[in-house]
């Protein structure tokens, strides 16, 4: 916590315990991206601080934070539906404090919005606003009045503690923030303002603290990495921050996400062939396999141009691994252009990927093109790239079967409170019985099926 911070919350911390006097507690429901993660993490870390307890029951929480996405319309319906479900649980306890922060809460239309239909909202904060959290709440408990407070151009300020609060295993940390590629479906522009990049000295000092709490793997963030250290008084590179952070002692795997295409230079490349810690998983969206609809979309790139790309990587990289996002139904793609798209799937062939219905989002230029796709069109076509996705994920998994992989392991699993689950170097998942005391430790699987999703295997050695 920094020191100001610190001061004001000790000099009104007695004072909020004496306006609630019950075990205060929190739930964070987060939509989004791994960004968005890593901001719910930077909130849980600063109610603890006050005081907090995270729980999973609303009934029990005092105060419910949606953590909220713009990118997809189907993450925007589920905030509208979840915050209107709160409002009869709002009439039993007057006392809950519901608020709403991320992407969504950017936007003046969505804001005014939300305050003339949900009067039960007491906070609203922007991505540059978490750190005023702790402010709001004793504000609004003093006063019982509505807080808002959204800064698109703040000093966005970082604490590696805020992190610890996430995975057992692996820390997420921001590198920059915003985009300036403006594709044209895309709203993150226009919520996550211009990019900025973090000093090389701030995320050094974040990734030594992970490192000496016991983190060994970290997940480097932000919108675009390719073009991280450019808005820098002293330039550098994407690449010369990984090779900062690989001399550092402590931390065995590193990732990143997401980079853009177009400006994914060799020297990268080449790095991530030559390191001992880089992640061999590239996350590179495509969005289309037509250079018509490529272009329709401000991508900046050619298909030609990307699978040329991906076939440098694939003679550099051993054991490459290659995630994609791609979007069906783009106003005017013809059946032509999604063939195209087809086609380039068969030819990459993906270890894993984020499909999507094209859906319009407010204030960009894709909403005012002609040429919308019909519902029907959408769904045929998704359905035949989940088909052909599907089923190049399930022939890259069952390469795996018979191989005895080391895998980070995260947590129980999801669907089998038996198994426990991790993943490989190239972010397989993999599922196998064990102890729950391996959660955070590093152990050999032998793989001996897989599907589409998933990697199952047994326990061979457990590495330290």
């Amino acid at each position: 916590m920094r020191t100001a911070h610190k001061t004001e919350l000790n000099n009104w911390n007695q004072e909020f315990k004496n306006i609630n006097h019950k075990n205060r507690k929190y739930l964070i429901k987060t939509y989004g991206c791994q960004m968005n993660v890593h901001d719910s993490e930077r909130i849980a870390f600063l109610l603890e601080d006050i005081g907090y307890e995270s729980t999973e029951n609303q009934n029990e929480a005092d105060i419910i934070l949606y953590n909220t996405c713009m990118i997809r319309e189907n993450a925007e319906v589920k905030v509208y539906g979840h915050l209107g479900q709160l409002k009869p649980l709002k009439k039993e306890r007057p006392d809950l404090i519901i608020g709403l922060c991320g992407c969504m809460m950017q936007l003046n239309d969505i804001r005014n919005s939300i305050k003339k239909k949900h009067s039960h909202v007491d906070l609203i904060f922007g991505t540059n606003n978490i750190n005023e959290l702790p402010d709001m709440i004793y504000k609004h408990l003093r006063d019982n009045q509505f807080i808002e407070s959204i800064e698109q151009n703040m000093k966005i300020v970082e604490d590696a503690k805020e992190v610890i609060h996430g995975e057992v295993a692996r820390a997420y940390i921001n590198i920059m923030y915003g985009c300036e590629n403006f594709c044209t479906y895309c709203v993150v522009p226009y919520v996550r303002g211009k990019e900025t990049s973090r000093e090389p000295i701030e995320i050094l000092k974040e990734v030594h603290y992970l490192a000496d709490q016991g983190f060994t793997e970290i997940m480097l963030l932000g919108q675009n990495v390719n073009s991280y250290g450019q808005s820098l008084t002293n330039p550098i590179t994407f690449t010369d921050l990984l090779k900062q952070i690989e001399k550092v002692e402590g931390i065995k795997r590193i990732r990143f996400m997401t980079s853009h295409p177009k400006d994914c230079p060799q020297e990268l490349i080449d790095w991530i062939a030559a390191s001992k810690k880089l992640s061999t998983h590239i996350h590179l969206p495509v969005q289309s396999g037509s250079n018509k609809i490529l272009k329709k979309m401000n991508r900046k790139y050619t298909r030609e141009y990307y699978l040329d790309l991906v076939r440098r990587m694939k003679e550099k990289i051993p054991n490459l691994s290659l995630s994609t996002d791609i979007i069906v139904g783009f106003p005017g793609e013809t059946e032509e252009d999604f063939q195209d798209t087809l086609k380039l799937v068969d030819e990459v062939g993906y270890d894993q990927g984020f499909m999507f219905i094209y859906s319009e989002r407010p204030g960009t230029v894709a909403q005012k093109m002609p040429e919308k796709i019909s519902r029907d069109i959408q769904l045929n076509r998704f359905q035949l790239l989940l088909d052909h996705m599907y089923d190049s994920f399930k022939k890259k998994n069952e390469a795996y079967i018979g191989k005895t992989v080391e895998i980070l392991v995260e947590s129980v699993s999801k669907n089998n409170p038996d198994r426990l689950s991790g993943r490989t170097d190239t972010f397989k998942l993999v599922h196998f019985l064990g102890e729950k005391n391996l959660i955070g430790k590093y152990v050999q699987i032998k793989i001996l099926s897989a599907n589409s999703f998933s990697l199952f295997g047994e326990l061979v050695e457990r590495l330290e």
